[in-house]
């Protein structure tokens, strides 16, 4: 049975966004398409102008997505994470999401000079440079481009690399990973990553750019790149009491 539209005090365009808004998160798979204009139109009894405002208002706040030449899709619905230190294979499972790893490059070789001052190292000394395409539910979520101490992980590029590696940090090695300083910018997507990502080139992607420790050492720096209709970032904030 069809909700009626009808004149009144909330604007025909809300309450065909609330109907939707409905249609796309409890009814519809993400990818599954939208009944076109037309169709909302003779179902609805509505205008085209009502029809494209609720549908602009739901592809701006990422519920729908428009694709060109095709019509109105149900969009995926963000990764939301809350910002503290864990993995991506623990982070994505305790969102209950299915996580898996495309492991890009391993290697052993001397790092860029930003990372050798982030992990402390001597001049000439090599690191594990580790990159892997992330993925929860089988979409392409983040690119994790890391080094780490060959020193604190000896052996490390022989590992199931397609998993956590903090995790085997802290019981392969004995040498958890337990705070990080990291930056988070946005940026437009190179090249490279945009076609990793699946995204268009100059697309807004998050950029994280973290120093991890264990203990006093820092034992990884990495950078990470991060779909932003894919992935937020929710955090609580408190008012740090004055002093005197």
């Amino acid at each position: 049975m069809t909700t009626r539209i009808t004149e009144g005090a909330e604007p025909k365009h809300q309450q065909l966004r609330r109907i939707l808004l409905d249609l796309a998160t409890t009814r519809l798979a993400p990818g599954a398409a939208i009944p076109s204009e037309r169709q909302l139109i003779a179902e609805y009894g509505v205008s085209r102008i009502t029809v494209r405002e609720a549908l602009g208002q739901l592809v701006n706040e990422g519920y729908l997505e428009r694709v060109r030449g095709k019509g109105t899709f149900v969009a995926r619905r963000p990764v939301q994470s809350t910002l503290h230190l864990a993995s991506f294979t623990e982070e994505m499972r305790a969102l209950g999401h299915v996580p898996t790893t495309v492991v890009l490059v391993r290697e052993e070789r001397v790092p860029p000079a930003d990372t050798v001052a982030a992990l402390r190292l001597a001049d000439g000394d090599t690191a594990h440079h580790l990159k892997r395409l992330r993925m929860a539910d089988g979409v392409p979520v983040s690119i994790d481009d890391a080094w780490l101490s060959a020193s604190a992980f000896p052996g490390l590029l022989e590992q199931d690399l397609s998993g956590s590696v903090y995790s085997l940090a802290a019981d392969e090695y004995g040498t958890p990973i337990d705070r990080a300083r990291q930056t988070v910018a946005a940026k437009a997507a190179a090249d490279d990553v945009a076609t990793l990502l699946g995204t268009r080139t100059g697309a807004p992607v998050l950029e994280f750019d973290r120093v991890s420790y264990s203990g006093d050492r820092p034992v990884e720096h990495a950078r990470s790149w991060y779909r932003s209709d894919r992935y937020r970032v929710q955090m609580e904030v408190t008012a740090s009491r004055p002093t005197a």
